[in-house]
């Protein structure tokens, strides 16, 4: 597969508890996160871990990511990171299976 490129800002999720609101956007030099948790001392690292893996498994490269964790656990960070990324490349009609 190609490294695929995002081709529009896109959004999944919401601000809701035990949910994460992920942004994702055109981005030049890698995988850039900002993240905003009231957890991050504790497990910001595992999250921006798990988003940047799954965007690699989507073959992307390079992105902006802000993400708004709410106390979301790792599958709901990784699917929210999927569908923003399907979002953003214009493939939500070809479902990433294998990355689940």
């Amino acid at each position: 597969m190609d490294l695929m490129e995002i081709k529009q800002t896109a959004l999944a999720g919401t601000l809701e508890s035990s949910d994460i609101q992920i942004m994702l956007s055109k981005g030049t030099d890698g995988i850039k996160i900002t993240l905003d948790s009231a957890v991050e001392k504790q497990f910001g690292d595992q999250i921006r871990d798990l988003i940047t893996k799954t965007l690699q498994a989507l073959d992307i490269t390079a992105a902006n990511v802000k993400a708004v964790d709410k106390g979301a656990l790792d599958c709901v960070i990784k699917a929210r990171t999927i569908a923003a990324a399907q979002r953003a490349l214009g493939t939500t009609d070809q479902p990433a299976w294998e990355v689940f």
